[in-house]
């Protein structure tokens, strides 16, 4: 993870991998257990590296990638759709995952990238602690800041098991977040366009932020 958290822009120092797996020790017996029997001595370690992977969007630039574009799009200037981006996060109120997908659209204005960059910057925004529904924004608003397209438009629906797993009990409840900008916010037939492609109908479904 970076030594600097993005969003606030105040130094967050980073504690050393010895102290994370402390922490972990510290957990476990808080839980009741005893993280020196033969089956835990070695989750201390494992739980930091798996930490590495869920969280490895602290340590990339979202904007770096998306900084190669393509304009050579022979005159294309319809509307890109690249849905079902499956993405797993954290919720940042109690660590427990979000699992779900994202749905992208963009109108572009001679520049273009390449499809595998729209992936990646979901996880990127994905592997931090994270609310849906600026998840949500933050998605729209690099596409929008970096590519500088006629508009944007991204929905993510996930399930949390915050309510799934904890707390209400909800199993099979899903969020649905939308953000729609430019084209997609000021044109009712280019927002409808867009969700019927995801089955949305009108789009009544999603919460436009």
């Amino acid at each position: 993870m970076s030594n600097n958290h993005e969003e606030a822009g105040t130094p967050v120092a980073r504690p050393t991998r010895e102290e994370a797996e402390e922490a972990v020790r510290t957990l476990i017996r808080w839980a009741g257990d005893d993280p020196a029997r033969e089956g835990l001595l070695d989750t201390p370690s494992r739980v930091v590296r798996s930490y590495d992977e869920f969280f490895a969007g602290y340590r990339s630039d979202p904007a770096d990638i998306l900084a190669r574009t393509f304009s050579e799009v022979g005159g294309y200037d319809e509307m890109i759709v690249m849905n079902d981006i499956r993405f797993e996060s954290h919720c940042e109120h109690h660590m427990a995952p979000i699992i779900g997908k994202v749905h992208i659209g963009y109108l572009p204005d001679q520049r273009v990238v390449g499809i595998s960059k729209l992936a990646r910057l979901v996880d990127v925004f994905a592997k931090r602690l994270q609310i849906q529904e600026k998840m949500t924004a933050d998605i729209a608003d690099t596409l929008q800041r970096v590519l500088q397209p006629r508009g944007v438009a991204v929905v993510i629906e996930a399930s949390h098991q915050c309510m799934t797993t904890r707390g209400v009990h909800k199993p099979g409840t899903s969020l649905v977040t939308s953000r729609m900008l430019g084209a997609f916010r000021e044109n009712p037939a280019t927002r409808r366009e867009f969700l019927g492609m995801l089955g949305l109908g009108d789009g009544r479904g999603a919460a436009n932020r």
